[in-house]
Formats: structure tokens, sequence, C-alpha cells
């Protein structure tokens, strides 16, 4: 290695030390849905999007075990080549169903299913009088990796900024595809996109809407079927993206929409002509965390109320946090210094809560960001508020 990239490296890292945005990982052990082993101690995990408890369900496990026998551990190829099985086609069957849709595509992240999906509207835009983006401010990284790497034109509005994105509508070339992106549930504050007002948009403006429900599906709608899908919004949004990392306690990411659109985007979309099959083992999982949650309302019930519950208690104690009943509850504590030494406080008090800092979030506004599950327990709600008050008012 030349000395001189060696010593770039070691400046880099002495960069992000001294700024306090220095990561590193930690082994953490998975006991159960909710709790985790670090360094010989039980800690209550507050910093998994494991919203529904499902990565350990009995049902969901048995039905990846069961594959995995059957189909072996991996997919072997692309979905192009060989890598597309009978497993995957009933996963992606039981997706459309869920969510609505005439088709979905699996892909192997939720990151690379919304690459996939910009890479395809920009790519159908190139001949017919080009594409234009325009995407929420707060919308997830992965929507912004995907514009900047897509070669299209782009802008930015305002987080629900209806007045500002009427405007760039209303200057668009006529010719020009436009594109709105946007998040259902935001993944940093938990708060809502204003979908109704998309909607009213949308018919007197025609445009395509991409809605990234990474964070509501699971949590919102009949069976989990998404934000969209409860307030009776699922027909204003053109293509939706879903992740089953999150709530389906699995693995992978689904671009949902019209047939036509999944067949553009397996010819497409690079994200997806590129990659390697998701493994049939994790297809089986997501089928049958589909199914649980279609069985077992309660779960989104619960998590929901938990969020209700501890968004009122700590604002009864000073804290200001966002509306909504999302499982995602950001607590903002300014400086990176202050977040980083809250979380360690509440670790060692075996509570496992995720220190966000910059870039992830605009500087001066690191938090922690607290997710819940419907498996957490009332004792352990009520000792994570009374342990952040207490340290909160201590700092």
């Amino acid at each position: 290695m030349p000395e001189s990239f060696d010593s770039l490296l070691k400046e880099e890292l002495s960069r992000l030390a001294e700024a306090r945005q220095l990561r590193s990982r930690r082994v953490v052990v998975p006991i159960d849905a909710v709790h985790v082993e670090i360094d010989g101690r039980v800690c209550v995990n507050f910093c998994s999007n494991n919203y529904l408890g499902l990565t350990h369900h009995r049902r969901v496990v048995a039905a990846v075990g069961n594959a995995a026998a059957k189909f072996g551990a991996g997919a072997g190829a692309a979905g192009l080549i060989s890598g597309f099985s009978t497993q995957h086609a009933a996963a992606e069957s039981a997706i459309a169903s869920w969510k609505g849709t005439e088709a979905a595509i699996l892909l192997p992240s939720g990151y690379q299913a919304n690459h996939a999906a910009i890479q395809t509207l920009a790519a159908l835009g190139k001949n017919r009088g080009g594409v234009r983006f325009l995407v929420d401010k707060l919308a997830h990284v992965s929507l912004l990796d995907a514009l900047r790497g897509s070669g299209a034109a782009w802008r930015v509005f305002p987080h629900n900024g209806m007045s500002k994105l009427k405007r760039l509508l209303d200057q668009a070339e006529a010719e020009q595809l436009q594109v709105v992106v946007t998040e259902s549930i935001f993944s940093m504050d938990g708060d809502a996109a204003d979908l109704k007002s998309l909607d009213q948009l949308k018919r007197a403006r025609p445009f395509v809407l991409l809605l990234d429900e990474a964070h509501a599906s699971g949590v919102y709608g009949p069976g989990g079927a998404g934000l969209a899908a409860e307030w009776g919004l699922a027909g204003a949004v053109d293509i939706s993206v879903a992740t089953f990392s999150k709530a389906a306690g699995c693995a992978g990411g689904a671009i949902c929409a019209r047939g036509d659109f999944c067949r553009t985007a397996v010819n497409l979309g690079r994200a997806y002509i590129f990659s390697t099959s998701i493994p049939p083992a994790i297809a089986a999982g997501i089928e049958e965390a589909i199914r649980a949650m279609h069985d077992e309302p309660q779960r989104q019930q619960r998590v929901r109320a938990l969020a209700r519950e501890l968004r009122e208690r700590l604002r009864g104690k000073g804290m200001v946090l966002p509306d909504g009943d999302s499982p995602i509850v950001p607590i903002i504590v300014g400086e990176e210094s202050a977040a980083l030494e809250l979380a360690g406080k509440l670790l060692e008090k075996n509570l496992l809560v995720g220190a966000i800092r910059p870039p992830t979030v605009p500087r001066g506004t690191s938090r922690l960001r607290v997710t819940l599950s419907c498996e957490h327990t009332q004792e352990e709600i009520d000792r994570l508020i009374d342990t952040v008050a207490g340290e909160s008012s201590r700092g």
C-alpha cells in the first residue's frame, strides 16, 4: 500500500473521531426479538427495526428452514439467468396481493429496490422527452443515491412542502415525465408523508408517485399493507417499494407496481439485472411473514399503542417529539457528543438505543432513535422512560 494512501486513511479516521462521527461495529448476539447479549450482558434492544417481532416468529423461522432444506442456501444466479425459482415466484405473487398491485419484483435489499425503480424511470425518460425527479428533502439516502447515480434531472422540495412541489410541477417542461419521490414514514423522524395533499395535487397536475414504504409496511394498513392502504390512497401510488428487513423480520426489498412497470424494471433496472437473487429460503420467510401479519393483527395494534404511549409519557416529562404513532421515536439532544453520552448511559443500564449523528441527520439534530417492537414488555417501556428522563435531567 502506498505510504500516501496509508496517511490519507489515518487522516480521515482522525477527522471522523475528532468530529465524534467515527463509527464502529459491536458484536451483538440476538437472544430473541427484543433482547441481545453484548459483552456477556443481556440488554433490551430499542434500536432494531423488528417492529412486529417476526425475526423469531415460529412460523417464519420454520418456513426459512424448510425452504433452505429444499432449495439450498442461496439462489446461485441473478433472476434473469437461473436464480428465479418457484419460491421466488410464489413470494412475488404474495407480495403483489398484499400490496394490492398487479406485480412485484424481489431484490436483495430495499436499497437495491429503490435503485432499480429509479434506474428504470430514468432509462424510460432518456428517449421520451426526459424525466425529472422531485424528492422530499428527508427522503432516505438510498433514494438520494439512486437519483445521483441516475444521470437524470432532479430537484429537492422541503419536507412535506406541497407549495414548493406545486411550483416545481407548474414549471415542468411539457414533454418531461415528472416523478415525485418520498417515503410514507420517514426513517429518522418517524413522521408521515402528506399523502392526502399529494393525492390532491396529483389529480390537478398528474405525475408519477414513487412511495418508499420501508417503515410503514407491516405497521400500517390492513394486514400491514402500508400507510397508503390505511388511508385509502393506494390508488394514487404508481410505484411502491417495500422492505422486508424491518417489520417482516427477514431481508430483501420489492418493487410493487403495474405488471408493465415490473416487466420493464426486469429489463432496465440494473440493480436487479446484475444482482444475484435473494436466497429462496428468505423468499419463503417473506411469504410466511405476510401470512403472519394477516393472521395476527394484534402485533400491529400493540406496537402502535406502545408508540403512542411512549410519545405521550415523554412529552409529559418535557420532551418535544413529532406527532404520530410510528414505532420510530426520535429524542433530539443536539450535539454528537451529547447523543453518544446519553446512549452510553443507557447501555450501562442494559438498554440498547442508537445514537444517530451527522451525516445521517443534519448537524445540531443528533438524537437517540428509539424503535419499538410489539414484543417489548410494559416493564421495559417503563424502564426506558424513567432512565431517559432521569439521565436527560442530569445532563
